[in-house]
């Protein structure tokens, strides 16, 4: 086949700026596993061809990789106390508004 397009395929060579912000509003999904498989496919396929958005990716996957292990400690409990009462603090203040 000649051409590197499929019949699927339509638009500009060049994803449209619109086009990007679609796929990087599923990018959080796709990473979570939460899309449907057309839908994983799409992205993935656009990724492909779309280096901005694949460095938007990685950027995204680190973080939640990053984000993930910190979550997996336990504060100390005095830091732990002091945060649940700034927490009543806000909440008796938004209460008593």
């Amino acid at each position: 086949m000649s051409e590197q397009r499929g019949p699927e395929q339509h638009g500009p060579e060049e994803p449209s700026a619109s086009d990007c912000a679609d796929y990087l509003e599923q990018i959080v999904y796709f990473i979570d596993n939460e899309l449907a498989e057309a839908d994983c496919d799409a992205v993935r396929t656009h990724l492909d061809s779309c280096n901005p958005c694949l460095e938007k990716y990685d950027l995204q996957r680190t973080v939640k990789s990053v984000v993930a292990r910190s979550c997996s400690e336990t504060a100390p409990e005095e830091v732990r106390a002091r945060v649940l009462l700034r927490l009543r603090e806000v909440q008796v203040r938004i209460t008593g508004a």
